[in-house]
């Protein structure tokens, strides 16, 4: 079941934890996504914290939240960009998205499989998506403290094999979440150190949430005989003679 938007509004923006959170998957997903310059991007769940950065490049930003959540207004001071959708329905027309975001948004569905196929829908021949979700060995899915200790934690392996049952191509992995989720001075002041230092121990075993970005390819049709009659020329003229030219 999906999270109310108030509670995670709340948690992202309005609690230093929540904040220190939203900075270290930013980053993470930055890293591996720098720009959209000319691009369509959206995020499903509660995806708009990791919208900002492509605000000013992008073609379209569009933040979709479920009916189940909720919706906020965002961002603050600028034309609203969110909208509610049904969570297998999106108000996307199909093949136009060329950068997906799902936080908050895969662990927390009742109807994953069907949520999948939307996102497989909307996404364009060659689009990127990135599933952000908490990870099943980490601190933050292990209590109901933060938002990533609701719904269902994955290890990388549940995740791909999901993603690929749905003819997604994983591409590259990350975690983030490396210090407890604690709103201790001592591990929001030290935040970025355990970041630096968890990504260079572990790819994703001690991270709090999983970054996985995948790909969409869609393939050319094949049917038998097709290539065999491609290499063979059509002779639409065979037997015709050839024309006679008279003198003058």
């Amino acid at each position: 079941m999906h999270l109310d938007v108030l509670d995670l509004r709340t948690f992202y923006y309005r609690s230093t934890l929540g904040r220190a959170a939203q900075k270290a998957v930013r980053d993470q997903m930055t890293a591996l996504w720098p720009e959209a310059k000319g691009q369509t991007v959206a995020g499903f769940g509660f995806a708009i914290p990791l919208l900002r950065p492509y605000l000013t490049d992008a073609r379209r930003v569009i933040g979709l939240m479920p009916g189940a959540q909720g919706v906020m207004p965002w961002p603050a001071g600028m034309p609203n960009i969110t909208t509610l959708c049904e969570e297998t329905l999106w108000p996307i027309a199909t093949g136009s998205v060329d950068k997906l975001i799902l936080l908050h948004g895969l662990e927390t569905s009742d109807q994953q499989s069907a949520l999948l196929e939307e996102c497989w829908r909307v996404m364009g021949p060659g689009g990127r998506a990135m599933f952000i979700v908490p990870n099943r060995a980490g601190l933050w899915a292990r209590g109901d403290k933060t938002p990533f200790g609701y719904g269902r934690p994955y290890s990388l392996s549940q995740l791909e094999s999901q993603l690929k049952a749905h003819g997604f191509v994983p591409e590259r992995h990350v975690a983030a979440l490396f210090a407890p989720p604690s709103q201790r001075r001592f591990w929001l002041r030290t935040s970025q150190f355990w970041e630096k230092t968890g990504r260079k121990v572990s790819g994703h075993l001690a991270g709090g949430v999983l970054l996985v970005e995948v790909s969409k390819q869609v393939f050319a049709p094949t049917r038998p005989g097709l290539p065999e009659r491609v290499r063979r020329p059509l002779r639409v003229l065979e037997g015709m003679t050839q024309p006679e030219v008279k003198p003058i």
